[in-house]
């Protein structure tokens, strides 16, 4: 299950059930779970915990070192979980300090030429399409969507759910269940997506309802949020009134736009 040109460190641990391609490299501080694909020229590297049915395609480095200056060598930790696919080279990096890890949670696509940077973490079931760049300390909650070629500036938060078109670029929070659209911009909600996960035409038009109350009532927005709690109970409501609450980088702001919809 393992290919005579591969190389991999004596105290690396590689499950039995592992198949490992040719010409990769699995350094000393790998783990490497049970029924993993690695292929051709994938290098795994650093402090690196990988768990089960994991696939690494062709070129993919995974647990560099951060692209961090004041990173000085330390041993740093990367996490993944279960069942991701990493596609053509994809890159990921461990931490930048010791007492910090980088994280991929379970069920994650990600494509090829994708980026997750230093102390970034990912939750579950997320894609980054071709390109897609997540800067360090980046979190990204549970079924985002990142669309080709969008930017994710360091220590932004996407919300679940949420959804970036292509080419999109943020420095500012984007909100649970919204879409991003250009530069710091959001253009309605992820419909397509809340449908499904499960959410139903009345949980849906209670969200649209509140995204109208936040962003399109010509409030202030910790206005608008101190406004609507009393009004709008639901889980959905709690959890993107608490997302933008606890915004330090601010939140995107609608760009005018029609809704995303199709209700």
């Amino acid at each position: 299950m393992i290919h005579p040109t591969a190389i991999i460190h004596p105290k690396a641990q590689v499950d039995s059930t592992a198949v490992v391609g040719p010409y990769v490299v699995i350094d000393e501080g790998v783990t490497l779970g049970a029924g993993c694909r690695v292929g051709p020229h994938v290098h795994l590297t650093g402090n690196t915990v990988i768990g089960a049915g994991n696939q690494f395609h062709a070129g993919c480095v995974i647990g560099d070192a951060p692209q961090d200056l004041k990173y000085k060598g330390e041993p740093t930790r990367l996490r993944i979980g279960e069942n991701n696919v990493f596609r053509e080279h994809a890159t990921v990096h461990r931490s930048a300090k010791a007492d910090g890890e980088t994280v991929i949670g379970s069920n994650n696509f990600l494509m090829a030429n994708s980026h997750v940077g230093h102390d970034a973490r990912l939750g579950n079931h997320v894609i980054l399409a071709n390109g897609a760049l997540l800067a360090g300390h980046v979190e990204v909650g549970d079924r985002v969507f990142i669309s080709g070629n969008c930017l994710v500036h360091q220590f932004v938060r996407i919300g679940t759910l949420a959804l970036m078109q292509g080419g999109a670029g943020i420095s500012k929070d984007l909100p649970p269940f919204t879409i991003a659209r250009g530069d710091n911009g959001i253009c309605g909600l992820n419909i397509v997506g809340l449908r499904r996960a499960g959410f139903t035409s009345e949980q849906r038009l209670e969200l649209k309802r509140l995204y109208h109350a936040l962003f399109r009532s010509g409030k202030r927005l910790n206005e608008a949020v101190e406004g609507v709690r009393k009004d709008f109970k639901s889980e959905g409501a709690r959890v993107m009134l608490d997302f933008i609450a606890a915004s330090k980088r601010g939140v995107c702001a609608d760009v005018g736009g029609r809704m995303e919809e199709g209700e």
